[in-house]
């Protein structure tokens, strides 16, 4: 089978490339093992949150205080807030629609009731540009009854902090009693199963019978797992604004966006090889021929002209780390690492960790290189490109989707 594109891994930065490529006619294939990132998602998208430490109130602006082999840099400011200002555009072709922009930070408000900076929200969740000024200050907490993954009492400390007017509420439906029998059932995705169809109606009551004069609700981010049907449907039924609170993974929002991309993707003409995994490639000189993967089997590979490498850093096993190495198990790739291994690690576990900011060796062009030697028509994007580090940086969903974008960029042109 040949392809135009073929994108190894499916999480949020593969499916942007592959929707940007499979908008501009190209025949793509995305080889995913169905593990994504998204399935932790809080609903929030950050570009740049922090530098050095220093929360940041434009990320454009700050992007040159960042290291110059950071992803970010290679691509340019002017480049990363252009590519920023389509991602919103992108979601909303798969109706995922997104509040916020690059060069100002929103804050969204976090389970622990913590008020964070980022740079795109799902526009159901709770946030604000000042959180003590939002549109409403007459909050009701709702809860549903033996839901341990959510907590009012934090999110009523950090409100009222803010000038909010706050009280907790509890609720419950016949339809969750049985889920209720054990606390391992009663988690987000499977309360997402339940929330549908005429049960909205009921709880739309209950929400209506709890919020008195309060002008906003804020509950858990547990109702639409593949579709905005059930959010839009509720809002109908509550004449009040609803916001919705990130919970303990699984994230219902974030797997909501990955079915809403996947579905624009597979409309657009894409191919979604779902629980597949690429287990070894076809070079031939300084180029990428195929690759073969563990379903299909030697006898089947796949081709393509070119190739993006979206498998993720250690979490999503992007990148191993043996005890002599850090490896990139797909290819082999060359690895930007420590020279041994107790450069890794910072043993202050709150401290900058070196490892966090290891990835494969790329070019200016995000294009790998194996053995030294650059392969032409293989990119890597997101998580696995080195130079970040994206969790003291708040930069994780920013560099998936920018450096998504610059590489089908790079590709149609």
């Amino acid at each position: 089978m040949k392809y135009d594109t073929i994108i190894i891994g499916g999480g949020l930065s593969g499916l942007v490339a592959g929707v940007k490529l499979a908008s501009a006619n190209r025949k793509v294939a995305i080889i995913t093992s169905g593990q994504s990132a998204l399935h932790f998602s809080s609903g929030s998208f950050s570009l740049l949150s922090k530098v050095e430490g220093e929360k940041v109130s434009d990320p454009i602006e700050a992007l040159a205080k960042l290291p110059e082999a950071h992803p970010y840099r290679k691509i340019g400011s002017e480049n990363v807030r252009n590519l920023a200002s389509d991602v919103p555009h992108l979601f909303a072709k798969a109706g995922v629609l997104l509040n916020g922009n690059a060069s100002e930070c929103h804050y969204r408000l976090t389970p622990l009731g913590l008020w964070e900076p980022t740079w795109l929200t799902i526009d159901t969740l709770a946030a604000c540009t000042d959180p003590r000024n939002c549109p409403w200050r007459n909050a009701v907490i709702v809860n549903f009854k033996g839901y341990l993954d959510f907590y009012p009492e934090y999110l009523a400390d950090g409100l009222n902090k803010m000038g909010f007017t706050t009280r907790c509420e509890e609720v419950t439906l016949p339809e969750l009693t049985r889920l209720r029998k054990s606390t391992s059932e009663m988690r987000a995705a499977s309360i997402a199963k339940v929330l549908r169809g005429n049960t909205l109606e009921s709880l739309a009551a209950e929400l209506l019978r709890v919020s008195g004069d309060a002008d906003v609700i804020f509950m858990p981010a547990v109702i639409g797992l593949k579709s905005n049907a059930e959010t839009d449907r509720l809002s109908q039924l509550v004449d009040k604004a609803i916001r919705y609170v990130p919970v303990i993974p699984m994230s219902v929002v974030g797997v909501r966006a990955e079915s809403m991309l996947r579905r624009l993707f597979e409309s657009l003409g894409g191919t979604y090889l779902l629980g597949d995994s690429v287990k070894s490639g076809d070079f031939k000189g300084n180029r990428l021929q195929s690759v073969r993967t563990v379903n299909l089997g030697e006898n089947t590979p796949l081709e393509a002209d070119q190739f993006i490498l979206a498998t993720g850093s250690f979490f999503s096993q992007g990148l191993v780390a043996k005890p002599d190495a850090i490896v990139e198990p797909v290819f082999g790739l060359d690895v930007e690492c420590t020279a041994t291994r107790p450069e890794r690690y910072n043993k202050d576990f709150f401290g900058p960790q070196a490892y966090m900011r290891f990835g494969v060796k790329t070019d200016s062009d995000f294009r790998v290189s194996l053995g030294g030697k650059t392969i032409e028509n293989l990119r890597a994007i997101g998580a696995i490109l080195a130079g970040a580090d994206a969790l003291k940086e708040g930069s994780g969903a920013g560099i998936a989707t920018i450096t998504a974008l610059h590489a089908a960029q790079r590709i149609l042109s």
